[in-house]
């Protein structure tokens, strides 16, 4: 919105010239993000508090996570709402892909609310029933499948192509086998951010490092220059959604500031189902939905613990873990939650730099 308010005053105001830089726009895109969530989160927070929507609490968890029963919850409101008034202001309206994520986020942040609601609100223990949580990110994931096809890669790649990590300009074609992986990439993602929100800060500070990285691949995909001194297939508009991330990782930020612990607030599904959904449709639309995998490598080891310990009580009779997502293994292990928490940030960290680094391997 700024950008076309703005910018067609940089003839008379020359200094105006400098919304026309995607770099400036991502800049002030993620500054102003974290404001909104500092700023709306004191009201927020209150009010969740006044109408009573607290967390409640598994009996079967970690003993030191009774004392949070009542934290508000849904405060990924905060995040969605931060993320799209600020992808309005600082992006570029008439690019598509901006849509297209900005949608997801919203389509799976609305899904997590009626899921937190029903949950919390109306007292149903299980909330939105997993298969009609399932049917709406199946859904999703066939509506990007769908815009993929409708606006290719400016020509530069069949709609069913991607890229394969650590190969230069090697891409693997799924023909129409892309829609199902694309609706696996969608609903994995969702899931995996999901899953990883059980402890204070956790999921929002692993978000902020895929943000980072898959902003970066965003920048470099979209630049003409770049992608071809680095040998990355150039998709016309991608640039725009480095504003998209920004926007993501300043949200998570300023509510980290609300959910580091001890928490103030808790996402719910609102935040986690909306992020995840974010993080893998900027993965589809820039054909990095394998680098995914590695740049979001903390999210796909939580989402697989869960996975191998259904397994091995289902084949063996045995848990491998001593309880399931990872984080709560390491709980129970001995770890405190604050270190637990610091740790998987690392984790995060380095994942996004292995991430990053396959651009230059190329």
């Amino acid at each position: 919105m700024l950008y076309y308010l703005l910018y067609p005053l940089h003839e008379q105001f020359p200094a105006l010239n400098v919304f026309r830089y995607i770099s400036f726009r991502t800049a002030y895109a993620m500054a102003t993000a974290l404001l909104i969530a500092l700023a709306l989160g004191p009201p927020v927070i209150r009010r969740l508090r006044e109408l009573k929507i607290g967390q409640k609490i598994r009996e079967e968890g970690p003993q030191s996570h009774y004392g949070k029963a009542g934290t508000p919850t849904m405060g990924g409101a905060l995040i969605v709402i931060s993320i799209g008034l600020t992808t309005l202001l600082w992006g570029d309206l008439e690019n598509h892909l901006v849509w297209i994520a900005l949608l997801a986020t919203l389509f799976m942040g609305t899904v997590g609310f009626i899921d937190d609601w029903l949950r919390v609100v109306k007292h149903l223990p299980k909330g939105l029933l997993g298969r009609y949580k399932l049917a709406g990110q199946i859904t999703l994931g066939i509506a990007v499948f769908t815009a993929v096809f409708l606006y290719p890669a400016g020509g530069l790649l069949d709609p069913g192509e991607t890229n394969i990590p650590f190969l230069k300009r090697t891409v693997m074609d799924f023909g129409w086998l892309y829609l199902p992986f694309v609706v696996l990439v969608i609903t994995g993602s969702s899931n995996a951010v999901n899953l990883a929100d059980g402890l204070d800060g956790l999921a929002a500070g692993l978000t902020a490092f895929a943000a980072v990285a898959l902003g970066g691949m965003c920048y470099i995909t979209g630049h003409v220059k770049f992608s071809q001194y680095l040998n990355v297939i150039y998709i016309p508009g991608a640039g725009e959604l480095t504003v998209f991330c920004a926007a993501v990782l300043g949200a998570v930020l300023g509510f980290l500031w609300w959910n580091c612990h001890p928490a103030d607030v808790f996402m719910g599904d609102t935040g986690s189902l909306s992020l995840g959904a974010a993080l893998g449709t900027v993965a589809v639309l820039i054909k990095r939905e394998f680098l995914l995998a590695i740049v979001g490598g903390v999210f796909a080891l939580e989402a697989l613990s869960v996975m191998a310990q259904v397994l091995s009580f289902k084949i063996w009779g045995k848990r491998i873990l001593r309880m399931s997502p990872l984080h709560h293994h390491f709980e129970l292990a001995g770890w405190k939650e604050p270190r637990v928490v610091v740790r998987f940030w690392i984790a995060a960290a380095l994942c996004a730099l292995v991430g990053l680094s396959t651009l230059k391997l190329q």
